[in-house]
């Protein structure tokens, strides 16, 4: 096993990822970077998202998600950032001495072999991924055919493979619709589109555009009780007892945070989004991981990302220049009440502002545009509706101004929705060693 030193060592070469090494670039802190991405190629999922709506916040264009991606990986390059492709993190190497300042190590394999690289400072941008059939105990047999979107789309975009002839897409949010498009791109037609929820999860322009302009059924209100086939998909069984033919099942949203490097560097996971806790530079309780785009506040848009790192680039200079981290006295709790499920980030540190200047939220039932308050110690700090409807397990925003007004000693700072019942709130630490 070969060791070698970075300063900064960033875990996925995603948007979140390579907009920090860019970001970190351009500062001049002259530290040495490296991205390290187990695909042979880099760039994240855009790579294999085909459709128009990626670089609009920070890029301030329109651009396909390959488009996209390309451009982030061009300017990587242009700025010297070394992006080590066909690199898996294995692991932390805890017990191994740490070079000088570095104290930092982590086990990568590639081509090569193991390595141990150490740095001062490691940002896990690994983002998340959609809930498999297996993790969702849809019953049945284990047939062909089952997948979940992010497959759909690497076999459409990146291999050209029809994924089937007649598919049933499981989920209603934004990234299932998008699936319609991607499917029939593939010649595969799209027969129903069904959720366990009352309702979608996506805008109506989409799904007017994908499931409307298609004739694809959206089923709600039901589950699959059973797939059937032998060697490859033959039909579903619904819940509620229909049966729909099909060669082909994709499971999409449902979303589980790439968090396994976190929880093995003893890092708090939030048991609401199964999310590291990270304060409002994204740091974790673990002197030196920061954590950073779809890995803390679910599935975002790729320019959101992008931004979560150019605001980790920020965090991360400070720590390189004065290598103080907060302590959990320094910082201040935030504290949401259900129905909202969680927030991020999870903590304010003193004098920083939010990412993006607004709070990441997610609740358990549809709340429409039902006002939100946020307090501390009962004092009123804001008040205000979300820009865009809350439904079920999509992330939404509010205005994070008000952390300005936080006094630390005061406690901590709890968002409710005001939907007249009593709401008791709920405190996040959860750790999974």
């Amino acid at each position: 096993m070969s060791a070698s030193a970075r300063d900064i060592v960033i875990v996925g070469s995603g948007p979140t990822g390579l907009s920090a090494a860019i970001e970190l670039a351009r500062r001049g802190l002259g530290a040495r970077v490296v991205v390290l991405e187990r695909d042979p190629i880099g760039g994240g999922v855009p790579r294999h998202t085909d459709h128009l709506g990626f670089g609009v916040r920070d890029l301030h264009r329109v651009l396909t998600g390959p488009a996209y991606a390309a451009r982030l990986l061009s300017l990587a390059s242009t700025a010297g950032i070394e992006v080590r492709t066909g690199a898996t993190v294995a692991g932390w190497d805890d017990d191994a001495a740490s070079d000088g300042d570095l104290g930092l190590r982590l086990c990568v394999h590639d081509a090569a072999g193991v390595h141990t690289i150490a740095a001062a400072a490691v940002v896990l941008a690994t983002g998340t991924r959609e809930r498999p059939r297996a993790a969702r105990l849809v019953p049945g047999t284990r047939p062909l055919g089952v997948h979940t979107t992010a497959a759909v789309q690497q076999l459409v975009a990146l291999h050209g493979i029809a994924p089937g002839r007649r598919a049933v897409i499981v989920g209603a949010e934004h990234v299932s619709f998008s699936a319609i498009d991607t499917l029939a791109h593939g010649g595969c037609r799209t027969v129903a589109l069904i959720t366990a929820h009352d309702r979608h999860q996506s805008y109506a322009p989409l799904v007017w555009a994908t499931a409307g302009r298609r004739r694809v059924p959206v089923l709600t209100s039901v589950g699959i009780a059973n797939i059937d086939g032998a060697r490859r998909v033959s039909a579903v069984v619904l819940t509620d007892g229909r049966r729909i033919e099909c060669d082909t099942v994709v499971f999409s949203g449902d979303w589980v945070p790439e968090h396994d490097l976190a929880r093995r560097a003893g890092v708090d996971l939030d048991p609401g989004s199964r999310s590291p806790l990270v304060d409002s530079g994204l740091r974790t309780d673990r002197t030196g991981v920061f954590c950073a785009g779809n890995l803390v506040h679910g599935a975002l848009q790729a320019d959101w990302c992008a931004l979560d790192g150019r605001h980790v680039a920020t965090s991360i200079g400070r720590w390189l220049v004065d290598r103080r981290w907060p302590t959990p006295g320094a910082t201040t709790e935030i504290v949401v009440a259900p129905p909202v499920r969680w927030s991020s980030p999870h903590r304010l540190a003193f004098g920083e502002a939010l990412p993006h200047g607004r709070l990441v939220l997610c609740a358990d039932v549809a709340l429409g545009r039902a006002p939100l308050e946020v307090r501390q110690a009962g004092r009123l700090l804001w008040r205000g509706r979300p820009r865009t409807p809350v439904v079920p397990g999509r992330p939404f925003t509010i205005d994070g101004r008000w952390a300005s007004s936080v006094d630390p000693p005061a406690g901590p700072v709890t968002v409710a929705a005001v939907t007249g019942g009593p709401l008791t709130a709920r405190r996040r630490v959860h750790r999974d060693r």
